[in-house]
């Protein structure tokens, strides 16, 4: 996969001050595309553009906080792309035929950064470029280089090092690639994809017209609220029951927690019906738990089928059920057991408590 650089237009953010707000820029340079070839910026970049595309990316990531996402540009019912002012923008720099245009467009944009919020330092590089061998229609790089800290360059045998004042990576490079390459050669002009390995959302406060699909853990806690809140409004219709409040409030206090207790408040088929629904959008997700101090992990669609939970004597117990037993490295006594029939084990758990109390009589 390998992209020709039309044009370029190198910008530099600074800090005035101590105050990150107060942001200027300069322009340094734009290229066309054989100037950018015989350029030391081509050195720099050699390789980002493929890297950037061959990214992998899900609509629905995994995380909340991914820092690679697919945005899609936002219209009102019966309107085009180009009542949407975040795709206008990107459009300009496409459309641009010689270097000047191509600088007036990648002005508006450097502006319109500069009002984000907590944005540092740095270069801002645009870029456009083609794919070779496929169309003619060419891609936008927004590429963002925050200033390195420290950095010192290898001087002369007396004073060894040369401070760099303005030193630039492109580990760590943020990146908007426009449109959205789903595979090689094909594109969805209503998409973008963005990078940000900052915990600092840039590029999500700069596209204020974008919106990006949910994360997997945000859809499932979605799922899951929307069945709390049918299951109360079913038991408890009346909003002014006090024990509907009392519920709500347990409930309200339950999904905040970061680590939660079994509530004990559905049957296993609501639990497996409610699960159903969520097993729909993500058949692998993942199913993770602590019983005591062992962690067990597996899929939320096997519960019910090879993952079960139940309580016995007070405890509770977990039974999982499988064709193959595997131990990863290292040596355990385990390895060698040969299984009990479960009648017996559930016979010696069954009586276990009532022999752990025999055994704490006096004689």
């Amino acid at each position: 996969m390998k992209f020709m650089v039309q044009m370029l237009s190198f910008f530099v953010i600074q800090t005035e001050g101590q105050e990150s707000t107060n942001l200027s820029y300069k322009h340094f340079q734009t290229l066309d595309g054989d100037e950018y070839i015989d350029s030391e910026i081509q050195k720099f970049l050699s390789g980002e553009f493929s890297r950037i595309a061959k990214r992998k990316v899900d609509k629905n990531p995994a995380v909340e906080q991914a820092p690679t996402k697919i945005g899609r540009f936002i219209v009102e019912p019966d309107y085009g792309l180009d009542s949407n002012p975040n795709f206008n923008m990107f459009a300009r720099m496409r459309a641009a035929v010689d270097k000047e245009e191509f600088q007036y467009a990648c002005d508006d944009v450097v502006r319109a950064y500069l009002g984000t919020s907590a944005v540092r330092g740095g270069a801002l590089i645009i870029v456009q470029a083609e794919l070779e061998n496929y169309s003619d229609d060419p891609f936008i790089f927004l590429l963002k280089c925050d200033f390195e800290q420290k950095i010192a360059r290898i001087s002369d045998e007396k004073s060894l090092v040369n401070q760099v004042e303005m030193a630039i990576s492109a580990r760590g490079m943020k990146s908007i690639m426009y449109p959205y390459m789903l595979e090689e050669g094909m594109v969805d002009e209503w998409e973008l994809k963005i990078h940000q390995t900052s915990h600092a959302r840039y590029f999500e406060d700069f596209l204020k017209f974008v919106t990006y699909e949910q994360s997997i853990p945000e859809l499932v806690n979605d799922h899951v609220m929307g069945c709390v809140h049918n299951f109360v409004e079913t038991n408890w219709p009346d909003e002014t029951h006090e024990e509907r409040q009392q519920v709500e409030r347990d409930l309200e206090l339950w999904a905040a927690s970061e680590k939660r207790d079994i509530q004990e408040k559905w049957e296993p088929a609501e639990v497996v019906e409610a699960a159903e629904q969520i097993i729909q959008i993500k058949p692998e997700i993942e199913l993770k738990f602590r019983i005591g101090d062992t962690l067990v992990k597996g899929k939320l669609a096997d519960f019910g089928d090879n993952i079960h939970i139940a309580k016995l004597n007070g405890r509770y117990t977990v039974i999982l059920e499988g064709d193959s037993f595997v131990f990863d490295k290292g040596f355990s006594p385990v390895e060698l057991l040969q299984p009990e029939p479960f009648q017996v084990v559930a016979e010696r758990l069954i009586h276990k408590q009532t022999e752990e109390e025999d055994d704490g009589l006096p004689y």
